[in-house]
Order: C-alpha cells, then sequence, then structure tokens
C-alpha cells in the first residue's frame, strides 16, 4: 500500500516506519502538529523530524501553518476533551493530504505510543476511514516501545517530556494530586 503517515515526532516514527516498509508498503510521512507548544518545541521536534526523514529516505511533508489559536480555541473549556479533538484535527488533515495525493490509505506514529488513547485513535481513523472512502491502517505499535527508544537513545535524537500540548506540559510540571485537587495551598513557617 502507498501509505500517508500522520507524524507526531521522529522518535515515535522510527518502529512504525521499520514496521510498515518490512510489510512492503510505501510510507510517505505529514508533519502536522498545531498542538505542541510553545512554538520553539514545535521547530525542534520539527528540526529532528527532518534529520531523521533525511538519514533514513523518509519524503515528509510539513504543513506550513502552525494554528495553535485554533487548537486552543477548540480546547479550551473542553480540557477533558483535547485528546479527542487533537486526534481528529491530526488525522482528519492526514486524510485530506492522503486523498488528494492518492494514497491508499493513512495512519498514525499515535498509535505508537502507550500513552496515547489507542482504542479512540483507532475509533477517529476508522470513521473518518468510512467518511473520505480511503483505507485506516491500524495496527498497534507499542509492542516495539522499546526498540524505539532505544533507538532513539543510539541515535542521540531530541526526546521530548510530553505529547506536545500546553495542557501535557502544565501537567509535567505541576502534577494535579486526586486528594488536594480544589484544596488551597498549605503554608508553613520557613526556619
Amino acid at each position: 500500500m502507498k501509505l500517508l503517515m500522520h507524524i507526531c515526532c521522529a522518535p515515535c516514527t522510527i518502529y512504525p516506519l521499520q514496521e510498515l516498509r518490512t510489510d512492503g508498503h510505501d510510507v510517505r510521512g505529514l508533519f502536522y502538529n498545531p498542538n505542541i507548544h510553545p512554538y520553539r518545541e514545535y521547530r525542534r521536534r520539527l528540526d529532528t523530524l527532518t534529520e531523521y526523514a533525511d538519514k533514513s529516505c523518509l519524503n515528509v511533508t510539513c504543513e506550513e501553518e502552525y494554528d495553535l489559536e485554533a487548537f486552543l480555541r477548540n480546547t479550551a473549556f473542553r480540557e477533558k476533551d483535547r485528546c479527542r479533538y487533537c486526534y481528529y484535527n491530526r488525522l482528519q488533515r492526514t486524510v485530506d493530504i492522503a486523498k488528494e495525493g492518492r494514497f491508499d490509505g493513512f495512519t498514525t506514529t499515535l498509535l505508537y505510543s502507550k500513552f496515547q488513547d489507542h482504542a479512540l485513535i483507532k475509533k477517529i481513523g476508522e470513521s473518518l476511514a468510512v467518511e473520505h472512502q480511503i483505507e485506516f491502517y491500524y495496527q498497534d505499535f507499542r509492542i516495539g516501545w522499546s526498540d524505539g527508544i532505544r533507538i532513539s537513545k543510539e541515535m542521540g535524537m531530541y526526546r521530548q517530556p510530553y505529547c506536545g500540548c500546553i495542557y501535557s506540559e502544565k501537567e509535567r510540571f505541576f502534577p494535579v494530586r486526586k486528594s488536594s485537587k480544589g484544596k488551597s495551598a498549605e503554608f508553613s513557617e520557613c526556619s
């Protein structure tokens, strides 16, 4: 199959690309991630992917648009559903480009991460496939999680510490404790 693979970052691309090529698929990449914040993080992930794509002979299209404002408009006050919107937005764009490019199907590196909601990604992908009459190629790439990490470290690749959105960045620095949620901070005297 000629597949268009949505790519969230270079480290998450390693194992899926290897598997898809091993299975004989012609894979092209799409970097479309307006959810990534701040812009410096976006650029760092894109630059890392560009370097990896050159080394692995992967043709990658990068969307010129960085529409963080649309992402924020569509997730503000709906933070609990932010991942649903984020998956849908990125997969919808992938489908649009796959149709324009006459690809046989589309997939995503999000299926590699053990931190993503696989059931939701699969449901959205399959729904878009039916709506647009193009195949969603589902494969659970999580089996290669440790291989991808090992290879990305061996390559000295930048490995991001959060999914990319402003909400996940907050969670990495300011984890919410279930027992203290909604309570005021307690102060103590310093000696």
